[in-house]
C-alpha cells in the first residue's frame, strides 16, 4: 500500500495542496494510506477532525518522513530530514528558475515530479495547477489595486458631478491577464491589454478590452502557448506603445513571464516617471524579476507617489479558493499516476525532474550544470 504524507507549508505560505474531500477519494478510490501532520489545515479553517473523518492518520512530521514513499507539498519542504528507501516529492518547485533548489533533492533516495512541468495540453488541464493559480492572482491583483487606490473605478454620475472611469492597463493577456481584464470590467474600468502573441488579441477583445498591438512579433510552435523571447527592434517599438499607454492608466497590472527565463522589463524607470501621481503597478512577475524595472519581490514601494507591489503569489491572500483549485489538481495528477505507467506516459515524464537522485529533465539539466 502507497502511503502519501502531507506535512505543513513554510511559514509564508497559506495554502494547502490536499483537502479532507480529495483525501478521501484517494483512500476510497486507491487504497492509498494518507498520514497528515497535526494542525495541517488550520490556517484555512480545516481541522484535524475533519482529516480522521476522510479516513487520514495525524502524526509528525518526522514520522512521515521516514514513513511515507510520497510526499505532496505546494512548496519545497524537505530540508535533508531522514526518508525511507525511494521517496517521491510532488509539489510546484519552479526549477527551471530557481535551478539552485535541485541539489537539495540530488540524493539517492529521492525522485521527484514538479506540476509548473506540466505542458499546456486539453488532458492536462484539470491538472494545471499554474492556471488555477493565475486565474485567482489575476483577479486578486485588481481587488487588491482597487483597495490601494485612492479613487473609485467606475463612471458615478451624481448632482456635483461626474466622475470618469478610470483606466487599467493589463500587461500580458494570458490566464492572469485575462482574469484581470474580467475583474477590471466588471468594476467598471476602461481597460486596455499588451500581449506580445498576437492570437492573445481575440480574447482581449472578447472580454471588452482594447488590445495593444505591436508588429513584427516573432513566435514558436515549440512554445507551448507561452511567449517566447523577441528581437531588439521589437522590443523598441514595444517599449515606445507601452510607455504611451501608460501615461494614462491609474492601474497597471503586470503578468507577462516566460518559463525557466528572467521576466520581460517592460516598464522602466522612464516610464514610471511619466505616469500620473497615485497610480499603482500590481507586478504578478516579480519573483522572476519583475516587469516594472522598480519593482522589489515581496515588498511594496513607493516612488513619486507610485505604488508599486511586487508579488507572485498573490492567491495566498485566498488561501481557501487557492486550496480548493491545488487540491482538485493535485488530486487528478496524483489519480493519472495511479493508472498510468510513468516510463510510458508523456504527462507524468514532463514532470519528473529527478529519479532516485539523478536529474531526468534535459532543460533543466541544461540549465543546473551552467549556472
Amino acid at each position: 500500500m502507497k502511503t502519501i504524507g502531507l506535512v505543513k507549508e513554510p511559514d509564508f505560505e497559506t495554502r494547502v495542496c490536499l483537502l479532507p474531500k480529495e483525501v478521501n477519494r484517494l483512500i476510497s478510490n486507491f487504497g492509498i494510506r494518507v498520514i497528515f501532520e497535526f494542525g495541517i489545515g488550520a490556517q484555512i479553517n480545516i481541522s484535524d477532525k475533519e482529516y480522521f473523518e476522510a479516513g487520514a492518520i495525524a502524526t509528525s512530521s518526522e514520522r512521515i518522513f521516514t514513513e511515507a514513499n510520497f510526499i505532496a507539498s505546494v512548496n519545497s519542504v524537505y530540508q535533508g530530514q531522514q526518508i525511507r528507501e525511494e521517496c517521491e516529492f510532488l509539489g510546484i518547485y519552479n526549477f527551471g528558475y530557481f535551478s539552485e533548489r535541485i541539489e537539495n533533492y540530488l540524493r539517492p533516495k529521492i525522485s521527484v515530479s514538479s506540476l509548473d512541468l506540466l505542458p499546456r495540453t486539453t488532458q492536462a488541464q484539470k491538472m494545471d495547477v499554474l492556471s488555477s493559480m493565475a486565474s485567482l492572482n489575476g483577479y486578486k491583483a485588481v481587488v487588491k489595486a482597487a483597495d490601494i487606490l485612492s479613487q473609485s473605478i467606475p463612471m458615478f454620475t451624481t448632482a456635483a458631478g461626474t466622475l470618469r472611469p478610470l483606466k487599467v492597463i493589463v500587461l500580458g493577456a494570458g490566464v492572469a491577464g485575462l482574469q484581470a481584464i474580467a475583474t477590471a470590467k466588471r468594476l467598471g474600468a476602461v481597460v486596455e491589454a499588451f500581449d506580445v502573441r498576437t492570437t492573445a488579441g481575440e480574447a482581449v477583445r472578447s472580454l471588452g478590452a482594447k488590445f495593444i498591438e505591436v508588429p513584427g512579433y516573432s513566435e514558436s510552435e515549440n512554445a507551448g502557448g507561452y511567449a517566447i523571447q523577441q528581437t531588439e527592434e521589437y522590443l523598441k517599438k514595444q517599449k515606445s506603445l507601452i510607455d504611451q499607454h501608460l501615461k494614462t492608466a491609474s492601474i497597471v497590472i503586470c503578468t507577462a513571464n516566460i518559463p525557466g527565463k528572467q521576466a520581460p522589463v517592460l516598464i522602466d524607470q522612464t516610464a514610471v516617471d511619466h505616469m500620473s501621481p497615485g497610480s499603482v503597478i500590481m507586478d504578478l512577475a516579480a519573483e522572476q524579476g519583475g516587469n516594472c524595472e522598480l519593482t522589489e519581490n515581496g515588498k511594496t514601494i513607493k516612488y513619486n507617489n507610485i505604488k508599486i507591489v511586487g508579488d507572485s503569489h498573490l492567491v495566498r491572500e485566498l488561501p481557501e479558493s487557492a486550496s480548493k483549485l491545488l487540491s482538485t489538481n493535485y488530486y487528478n495528477f496524483i489519480h493519472h499516476m495511479c493508472t498510468s505507467k510513468k516510463n510510458e506516459d508523456d504527462l507524468l515524464k514532463n514532470c519528473s525532474v529527478i529519479e532516485y537522485g539523478i536529474l531526468v529533465h534535459n532543460q533543466l539539466q541544461m540549465k543546473f550544470h551552467t549556472t
